[in-house]
């Protein structure tokens, strides 16, 4: 560097630190030009940027550009400043010659950051068909096709065009079957209004070499469709093929718990529990996901034990969960396996002397006590604890759901219909309310054609929750449309085989002179909860002993 050119540099930082960024951008950009240093360049970018300067920058980055062509670094901030000023049609030439000058290794890469980059683009659609323009040579190589009609579909998704999204899911698959970039597009796309998506993911999954992680991401999209049958079994498959993973016997372990399949979660979590404490983790974010991991397997191996009356063991299981996310929780569930006990003055002082770092911990706090309460059916003291806190937060619509749905219990059924009528006001959106309601009627066989109104839109809220479903199919029974009825139950049970479910469609079953099938489902109910309320309360006034 000679002295006249060092001066330059000195006085032009002395400028742009000094509060005048323009006159030091000028000197900066000159002696850049002048030497051909890429970091000078570099620098006379900052600057304009951290004067919110985006065409000077700009123009530093063309200058940069011009005078050293070869420098990739120029031709990333000249993009980069392109997409921040929302200039996308200036990028197709630009894009495609970034990608030219990537080596083919690194071009899958180089797809997920223009996905990231262009996302952030105001016009969405403009940048997917942008993208698309610069990727049409990509799109034709085997190579990279998959990765580019990846990065395009995302990009389509982003702009609202899930259609499109699903064409390029579609036409990447096509070019090469073992791209993962094609399959992850559809599973984000999947649900039932876009069937096509989920056999992409199918395909790419019957590949020996697919990811394991992309069918434990599968099994995932699958619970949260309810389709838990589906996703038990792609567990099922995973731990057969690769036994030693941890998380897929998690997944699996908890479903199974869920199904009331106890004996076959107790193995599976188990085993979850034996490779994870086997391992040591790499870095503080492993930690941490084991640390949950762990957390969630104590808790419900803890469940399963309360399931078979075993409070001992449970306890012992809450016992070794000392992540601090997951504390408070935990000891919730000690409080009530000893309300369970008889200890209920014991388990609501456990729960009160909690800490309380945060609103939720507080709030979280206090419905666990209100919920002990009720476990207790002690529905006065619950009512009483929940009146006071909603006089003081009168909009706070978990406050009046709970003591709606307690108020019930106390046959205080005007006061109930009144709290569900002020929680649909205040919340129109809350199908939980409108399906409480409406339930409400049809059990008590009143005003059943406004209870259908109230849970059709409950359903049309929550169309995937079987828990609806099953209120539906409840008062299209007590409408006397028994074939419609035992239709809704049977599909609500086949999803979530849940003993309420359960007493409801065999009570259908009864009436429709099916006793034996009748039977054969209240004993499968009986033995996944045999003191359930619903249930009991059936089988006594049908007068049936199992």
């Amino acid at each position: 560097m000679t002295a006249e050119l060092f001066y330059e540099v000195l006085m032009g930082e002395l400028n742009a630190r000094g509060g005048d960024p323009g006159g030091g951008y000028g000197l900066i950009l000159d002696a850049a030009k002048r030497s051909r240093d890429d970091k000078l360049f570099q620098r006379a970018v900052e600057i304009a940027l951290q004067s919110r300067s985006g065409d000077a920058a700009l123009a530093a980055a063309r200058a940069w550009k011009e005078t050293i062509p070869e420098s990739r670094e120029a031709r990333r901030f000249e993009l980069q400043i392109l997409i921040a000023l929302n200039r996308i049609g200036e990028t197709v030439e630009p894009l495609r010659a970034e990608i030219a000058a990537t080596p083919q290794i690194e071009r899958p890469f180089l797809m997920a950051v223009i996905a990231r980059n262009y996302a952030r683009a105001t016009d969405k659609k403009l940048a997917a068909s942008v993208v698309e323009q610069a990727l049409s040579d990509e799109t034709k190589n085997p190579a990279t096709a998959g990765a580019a009609w990846a990065t395009i579909g995302r990009l389509k998704l982003a702009a609202g065009d899930t259609s499109g999204a699903l064409e390029a899911a579609i036409k990447g698959q096509e070019m090469d079957p073992s791209a993962e970039g094609p399959a992850l597009l559809a599973l984000e796309l999947m649900d039932p209004s876009q069937p096509q998506a989920e056999p992409i993911v199918k395909r790419y999954l019957s590949n020996p070499k697919a990811q394991p992680e992309m069918r434990i991401a599968y099994a995932r999209v699958l619970v949260e469709g309810r389709r838990y049958a589906d996703a038990t079994a792609e567990l099922a498959a995973l731990t057969r093929e690769r036994p030693e993973l941890p998380d897929p016997w998690l997944l699996l372990g908890s479903l199974q718990a869920q199904a009331r399949q106890d004996a076959a979660a107790d193995a599976s979590l188990r085993r979850y529990i034996s490779l994870v404490s086997g391992q040591n983790s790499q870095s503080d974010q492993n930690q941490d996901a084991r640390d949950r991991g762990l957390s969630q397997a104590y808790l419900l191996m803890a469940q399963l034990a309360e399931r078979r009356k075993d409070f001992a063991g449970a306890d012992s299981w809450l016992a070794r969960i000392d992540n601090a996310d997951d504390l408070v929780g935990a000891q919730i569930r000690r409080a009530s396996l000893l309300a369970r006990q008889g200890k209920l003055a014991q388990a609501r002082e456990l729960v009160r002397s909690l800490p309380e770092r945060t609103a939720d911990e507080k709030k979280q706090k206090f419905f666990a006590e209100v919920q002990l309460l009720r476990d207790a059916k002690q529905y006065q003291a619950a009512y009483d604890m929940l009146g006071q806190a909603s006089a003081a937060t009168p909009a706070d619509t978990d406050l009046i759901y709970d003591q709606a749905m307690v108020a019930e219990k106390l046959n205080r059924l005007d006061e109930m219909e009144r709290l569900l009528r002020r929680l649909i006001e205040l919340k129109p959106d809350n199908q939980n309310a409108y399906n409480a309601l409406g339930y409400s009627f049809a059990d008590r066989k009143v005003r059943l054609e406004e209870a259908k109104t109230l849970i059709q839109k409950a359903v049309q809220l929550a169309p995937d929750d079987p828990f609806i479903a099953d209120s539906l199919g409840w008062v299209e029974f007590r409408l006397g449309n028994g074939a419609e009825a035992m239709r809704i139950l049977e599909d609500a049970y086949k999803r979530r085989p849940d003993p309420e479910i359960g007493a409801h469609l065999g009570e259908v079953l009864w009436a429709q002179g099916q006793r034996d099938r009748a039977l054969s489902i209240w004993k499968e109910a009986s033995l996944a909860d045999a003191d359930n309320e619903t249930l009991q309360e059936t089988l006594k006034r049908l007068r049936v002993k199992l």
